[in-house]
């Protein structure tokens, strides 16, 4: 589809995934290894008490928490402004009239993943992740059924996505309404023939078995509900 995002991102050498349904953009090599590295010593000198720990991975929210009666704007620091700044810049990544306000720090150690889920209506239908320090692969399922609770229980694999380190990864459209999300809970991902991308990177191979470490993700998105007042945290 010859809209603006996927001109800058061809013009940019990099990939669009035309076997995925509309719309999965990946960007190898978004940041340098330099800022990774930055984000990587950031994200782990963050104090524990600005951690929320669930069961399977730990996360923090810049920019405030989204609720459905509005989020209460808070001062993102400067150090992830870089980074939004950057996706902001991106032709046809959000509306002339939006731009990313929220980021979702995430923290995946080996082993560690979430499951299948859509991020909902409190974010406009795009969401776009920069992936630091380790790997992943990111799993599209498509709800079966309707009314029967029982079908709409099963799920069907769509595609894989092999997420690297210092990449940035957007979803629009239907890949962000309708197919769910998820990453297994495993140390190692085996390669296999669902993977999308494969061909964008030829270091790696069908077959081939990638160890996880640890992975910090940042989330970057717009929440549209959210009031003018800022709170400063830091």
């Amino acid at each position: 589809k010859e809209n603006g995002l996927a001109i800058l991102f061809m013009w940019r050498g990099n990939v669009t995934l035309q076997v995925c349904p509309p719309s999965v953009y990946y960007i190898p090599n978004f940041i340098t290894p330099q800022e990774e590295s930055l984000i990587l010593s950031t994200v782990e000198r963050t104090p524990k008490p600005r951690w929320t720990q669930l069961a399977h991975r730990r996360l923090i929210n810049f920019g405030g928490l989204p609720h459905p009666k509005g989020m209460i704007a808070e001062e993102i620091p400067s150090w992830l402004l870089t980074y939004v700044d950057r996706v902001n810049q991106l032709t046809g990544v959000f509306e002339e009239n939006r731009k990313a306000n929220h980021v979702l720090v995430n923290e995946y150690l080996p082993g560690e993943g979430i499951m299948a889920h859509l991020d909902g209506p409190l974010f406009y239908p795009t969401i776009t992740t920069i992936s630091c320090g380790s790997h992943t692969v990111l799993e599209f399922q498509e709800p079966r059924g309707s009314d029967d609770v029982e079908v709409k229980l099963e799920r069907r694999l769509v595609t894989k996505i092999l997420v690297q380190p210092r990449s940035l990864l957007i979803l629009k459209d239907a890949m962000y309404e309708k197919y769910l999300h998820s990453i297994d809970e495993i140390n190692e991902d085996t390669i296999d023939d669902d993977i999308a991308n494969l061909s964008s990177d030829g270091s790696i191979k069908k077959g081939d078995v990638l160890a996880r470490t640890k992975r910090i993700s940042l989330t970057i998105r717009h929440v549209p509900k959210t009031s003018k007042m800022k709170i400063k945290l830091f």
